[in-house]
């Protein structure tokens, strides 16, 4: 009786006190951050990969930067700057820059982004769209932090 006892109070405590877990913060929370290229590629090709060879090394100046607030910069392999805003989807898939400007080539001033996967310090991302400075590729971005 007394090990029954002992046996209801230890699962007693272990569900009182594990229940809660580690509460992951929103996408775009996390994502605000500086990101930089550790790989990419254009279609199923890879083009560039950091500190190695590659085949387009403007990408070692592309940059996302995504502030609080919405404030978004984006360099992209051309080594031009734009500036505008940045937002999540409600199902935290998909990133879209929006009113860039200057606006990039064959874009509107949008540009949007699939979320593939996002830790501390990575974030994968494929355009939803051809870029038509990458020859009308669609292109998956490896981005690091710092």
């Amino acid at each position: 009786m007394k090990t029954i006892f002992l046996f209801l109070a230890l699962i007693a405590l272990l569900t009182a006190c594990g229940g809660g877990g580690t509460k992951v913060a929103p996408v775009a929370e996390r994502i605000q951050k500086s990101w930089s290229a550790q790989s990419v590629k254009e279609g199923t090709t890879p083009v560039f990969t950091k500190g190695g060879s590659s085949t387009k090394p403007g990408y070692s100046n592309f940059r996302l930067e995504l502030a609080s607030g919405g404030v978004a910069r984006f360099t992209d392999i051309d080594g031009i700057t734009c500036t505008g805003t940045w937002a999540i989807s409600s199902d935290e898939k998909t990133l879209a820059l929006t009113g860039l400007t200057p606006p990039p080539t064959g874009t509107n001033g949008t540009i949007s982004f699939t979320i593939s996967s996002l830790t501390d310090n990575s974030l994968t991302i494929t355009r939803t769209t051809a870029s038509l400075k990458t020859g009308g590729t669609i292109n998956e971005y490896q981005l690091v932090n710092p």
